[in-house]
């Protein structure tokens, strides 16, 4: 990420260096400076797409992540009883039934 960054910054110098510079003597010089300029510009704004693409698909696989952590989480909580639920008294019921009276 940092190198595209960097291209991108030296790319972009370059284009206004170019045309920002002195003018030309002529206008074949100046549509040629015109036309690096602008070679420059969509260069650079290539890099920044990609860049983009390359943190939208690094998002993607973070979300997809973080939902199958989510998913795991909640399957094993589904397993566990609830932490207010009352103790069984089926055996102490059992017995008590059974009892001789």
């Amino acid at each position: 990420m940092k190198k595209v960054l960097a291209l991108s910054a030296v790319l972009v110098m370059g284009a206004l260096g170019m045309a920002c510079g002195e003018a030309a003597s002529n206008n074949t010089a100046a549509n040629a400076n015109k036309a690096v300029a602008n070679a420059m510009n969509t260069a650079a704004n290539a890099m920044a797409n990609a860049a983009n693409q390359a943190q939208t698909a690094a998002n993607a696989v973070s979300n997809a992540a973080s939902t199958a952590s989510n998913t795991a989480s909640n399957a094993m909580s589904a397993n566990k009883p609830a932490a207010n639920a009352p103790a069984s008294n089926m055996a102490a019921n059992t017995a008590n039934a059974n009892a001789k009276k």
